[in-house]
């Protein structure tokens, strides 16, 4: 199943295809770090990511960091909407050299993100890290995901923003994979969508 969406507004034009895969994405945001994080993100998730993202980044990367989150978080929401097998919870550990971040998702419909990180710098290159946090909240709450992300262990700011988005695609693979087991994942009988 491969999950096409677009969003416009006065501030980004967005295109984006994913689909479960291990095919190599192509990520065009306009912003180079922002395109290596999310090409990881694809890769230890197991996505096939093609995205196009022109934006107002004359202004800052506020916008097109934000609405990346947003429009990859509803594509991965239709992704799931068949939660009648998955196994719903997945957590990561991830190393990134001297820096260690954990996350853990819960598939539960029922959005809500706590992030706990303290970089040890504001900028990566020309990127201010106080995005990292708006990229995972718009991600979170539209792809209708609860996750706590946590920086355990800091050093270079790189590796720590590295370490969050390796550990937030490996707790989704594993929270979306199939149990194998053909019952929804829910003692309520359902999870909102």
């Amino acid at each position: 199943m491969t999950v096409q969406k677009e969003r416009q507004t006065k501030e980004t034009q967005i295109k984006l295809s994913i689909k479960k895969g291990l095919e190599a994405s192509h990520i065009d945001t306009g912003v180079g770090f922002l395109n290596h994080m999310l090409d990881l993100f694809a890769f230890h998730g197991h996505y096939t990511i093609d995205l196009k993202i022109k934006g107002d980044t004359v202004v800052d990367d506020h916008h097109t960091t934000e609405d990346a989150g947003i429009l990859l978080g509803q594509a991965i929401a239709e992704l799931m909407s068949d939660k009648s097998t998955i196994e719903r919870y997945g957590t990561a550990y991830v190393p990134m050299d001297e820096t260690l971040s954990r996350t853990v998702i819960d598939v539960s419909g029922r959005p809500f993100l706590h992030f706990e990180a303290d970089f040890s710098s504001e900028k990566v290159g020309s990127f201010d890290v106080q995005l990292v946090r708006e990229f995972f909240q718009a991600l979170t709450i539209n792809a209708r995901l609860t996750a706590h992300v946590d920086l355990i262990r800091g050093g270079n700011t790189h590796h720590e923003i590295e370490a969050l988005f390796k550990s937030y695609a490996q707790a989704l693979r594993k929270a979306s994979a199939d149990s194998h087991v053909n019952r929804l994942p829910s003692s309520k009988g359902v999870i909102e969508s």
